[in-house]
């Protein structure tokens, strides 16, 4: 059943209709002049599950008055399958046609795209000629275009009325949820656009008239026919007031239009300065000066306690940084007491300046005299008294050589 239903379906979109009956399904699958036996069954399975509709049930659904059933849907055929189900009878009619509703809602879309894609796109009500023009690519028939607004109706996309015996389809605007009925300012809306239609049709004529008028003008007059070249031009000048007056009708009328757009441009700023004055209101209800000053002092408040809550902190954190600097103080006193005493068996350092004597000479003579007993005394420390001595250049290069041989002695 699965098989026969989408290969129903698929027949439907490669013809480019949204309606099958049986005589035709017959036709479509006949193999060696035989028709598969089980089409009504699989119909009638497609009818319960909701795959198809009869066309008067699909067009009961919507508000389809403006509808002529003259275009190939006759009330007489669904009657007939009304009679045939009250009597109990199981037998589908040959030419009872049905919608497929998949069919259906993709042509809907592809229409829709269509006109928003189309020149039409910025007028909301467009006549049913201009429909079919734009829906040629779309849908194959005027019955397929029936249905396929019938989908959109029922969409709310499309608001299809008649008006002085003409259909009229408006379209729902980007800016709206639904389309909004047909009323009083869309009739003068699109009676401006035709009547703007008209007239910019009748200028051009006029103005091809006026062409045509110059050019047997200057054709008479290369023959010398003076008298109806002056005719000529005459008419070419009468035709070209026309052509100023029926300019400034039009220009009334494109003025019009604009100032209905801007109307609607300023309604909308109008109702958004509604809705955001509302919105403003209610996010300020509760809210009063009194109250936001009291606010504001209680912030105060609170950030004057945690001032004075992180002074006390870092006072506390101040004197205990002064106990550890104590503490630190005395143990490093302790720490000079428990080092050994390594200078307690050198001589006294001289205090007298020691004579600068010149270079060359013996310096060992002014030098105290060498210790008899151990040396305690590290290298390290002999080093950094060396240094410490103030001597002239030559004397203390001098003393380096004399201090480096009682060293290797001591060795």
């Amino acid at each position: 059943m699965d098989f026969w239903t989408s290969l129903i379906t698929q027949s439907c979109r490669d013809q480019g209709t949204v309606c099958v009956n049986l005589q035709d399904l017959n036709k479509t699958f006949r193999r060696k002049e035989k028709c598969p036996l089980g089409l009504p069954t699989v119909l009638q399975s497609m009818a319960r599950n909701g795959k198809i509709q009869r066309e008067s049930e699909f067009a009961a659904n919507v508000d389809s008055g403006w509808m002529s059933w003259g275009v190939g849907l006759l009330l007489v055929k669904p009657l007939k399958w009304t009679f045939s189900t009250l009597l109990g009878s199981s037998r589908v009619p040959l030419e009872e046609s049905f919608v497929v509703i998949d069919v259906v809602k993709d042509k809907a879309d592809e229409l829709l795209k269509m006109y928003r894609s189309s020149e039409f796109s910025t007028c909301s009500i467009l006549s049913f000629q201009e429909l079919c023009s734009i829906s040629a690519g779309v849908c194959a028939d005027e019955s397929t275009l029936y249905m396929t607004l019938l989908q959109l109706q029922r969409d709310k996309q499309v608001m299809v009325s008649i008006h002085e015996g003409e259909k009229i389809v408006k379209f729902r605007q980007p800016e709206q949820e639904r389309v909004s009925p047909v009323n009083d300012i869309d009739i003068g809306i699109y009676q401006l656009l035709r009547s703007e239609k008209l007239l910019g049709e009748q200028v051009k004529k006029l103005q091809d008239e006026a062409d045509k008028c110059k050019e047997e003008a200057r054709v008479l007059l290369r023959e010398g026919n003076k008298s109806q070249a002056l005719r000529c031009l005459k008419r070419r000048k009468s035709v070209n007031k026309k052509v100023d007056s029926l300019f400034d009708k039009l220009w009334t009328i494109r003025e019009i239009l604009d100032r209905i757009a801007q109307s609607k441009s300023d309604k909308m700023v109008i109702q958004a300065y509604q809705a955001g004055m509302s919105a403003l209101r209610l996010s300020l209800k509760d809210v009063t000066v009194e109250r936001a000053e009291s606010l504001v002092d209680q912030i105060q408040e609170l950030c004057d306690t945690q001032d004075e809550v992180n002074q006390t902190l870092s006072s506390g954190v101040a004197g205990a940084d002064e106990d550890m600097d104590a503490l630190e103080e005395e143990l490093k006193s302790l720490l000079n007491e428990s080092l050994p005493d390594t200078t307690s068996g050198l001589p006294k350092v001289p205090s007298d300046r020691l004579p600068m004597n010149a270079p060359g000479s013996d310096l060992l003579s002014s030098l105290p005299a060498v210790p008899q007993g151990p040396l305690t005394i590290s290298d390290e420390q002999l080093e950094e008294e060396l240094n410490n001595l103030t001597l002239s250049d030559s004397g203390l290069q001098q003393k380096k050589s004399s201090l480096a041989k009682r060293l290797e002695h001591a060795q």
